[in-house]
C-alpha cells in the first residue's frame, strides 16, 4: 500500500479534483500534472463512471488518491465501504459525512485500520462537515440550525472524538477548527480559487471559497483545486503557480 507520508514539499498539500465523466479523459489530464501534485481526488462522478479501475490507473501515475465518496449510511454499511476503500492501493484519504453521527464515524474509524497489515501505514479518514456549497439559508432549509462556522466546529469536534483523523471544511472555518481540534488534526479545504486564475466560471456552486494563501494561513493542510487547473489554458503552469503560492505561505 502506498505510504501516506504527507512530506514537507509544498506540492504534497495540493490535491487536484479529477472531475471527469470518463477514465480515459481523467488519466489523460492527470498524466500532464502528476509530478506537480500530492494527490488526485476521485469523486462520485468519476468513480461512478469507472469504479475501482479509476483508483488503480490514477494511482499508477505516482500521486496519491483522495477517494471522495462521502459515505453516509448506517454504521455497518459505512464500515464495509471504508474497509473496501482502504484496501485499494494508492488511496491515502477517504471520507464520510459527519452528519451520519458518532456511531457511524466510530465504525468508519475502526474499519480504516482493520484492513491494513499491522505496522503498515493506513489511509487517513476525514469527515465532511458542511458542504462548501451550503450557506446559512441552505442549512436552515434542511433543518440544520446555527451558522455554518459554529456547526462545522461542533461537527469537527465530534469527528475527532469519534477517532476520525480530520475534516473537510472551508477556509472560513479552518482557523476555528485548528484552535478547537489541535495541530494533529487534518484540515482539507475545497473551494480554493487562486485570485489570478484565468478561469472564471459562469456558474460557481462554491459559496465559501478562498485563495491558496488564505487557506494555508488559516491552517489548512491540504487544498483541493478543480476548475482553476482543469480548465486552465496551461494546466501545468496553473498547478505550479498554486504550489509556489503554498510554498510562500508556509
Amino acid at each position: 500500500m502506498t505510504q501516506t507520508t504527507f512530506d514537507a514539499h509544498p506540492r504534497s498539500s495540493l490535491i487536484v479534483a479529477l472531475d471527469f465523466d470518463s477514465l480515459s479523459s481523467a488519466v489523460k489530464f492527470a498524466s500532464q500534472v502528476a509530478d506537480l501534485v500530492g494527490m488526485f481526488k476521485i469523486g462520485n462522478q468519476l468513480f461512478t463512471a469507472a469504479g475501482p479501475a479509476a483508483v488503480k490507473e490514477i494511482a499508477a501515475l505516482g500521486a496519491g488518491v483522495f477517494l471522495d465518496l462521502k459515505y453516509h449510511d448506517i454504521p455497518n454499511t459505512v464500515a464495509g465501504a471504508v474497509l473496501s476503500a482502504a484496501a485499494m492501493s494508492g488511496v491515502q484519504l477517504v471520507n464520510v459525512h459527519a452528519l451520519g453521527g458518532k456511531a457511524m464515524m466510530e465504525a468508519a474509524a475502526q474499519a480504516i485500520s482493520a484492513g491494513v497489515p499491522m505496522g503498515a501505514d493506513r489511509p487517513r479518514l476525514l469527515a465532511v462537515t458542511i458542504l462548501t456549497s451550503m450557506d446559512h439559508r441552505a442549512m436552515k432549509e434542511v433543518g440544520v440550525g446555527g451558522t455554518p462556522k459554529s456547526r462545522v466546529v461542533k461537527l469537527a469536534l465530534l469527528a475527532k472524538e469519534s477517532g476520525v483523523d480530520g475534516v473537510v471544511a472551508s477556509v472560513q472555518e479552518a482557523k476555528a477548527i485548528r484552535k478547537a481540534c489541535g495541530d494533529g488534526f487534518l484540515i482539507v479545504t475545497p473551494g480554493v480559487r487562486p485570485k489570478d486564475s484565468d478561469v472564471q466560471p459562469a456558474t460557481d456552486d462554491q459559496s465559501r471559497k478562498a485563495s491558496p494563501r488564505e487557506a494555508i494561513r488559516a491552517g489548512a493542510d491540504f487544498l483541493v483545486v478543480g476548475r482553476p487547473i482543469l480548465a486552465a489554458a496551461d494546466p501545468r503552469a496553473a498547478a505550479q503557480s498554486i504550489v509556489d503560492e503554498i510554498a510562500a505561505s508556509k
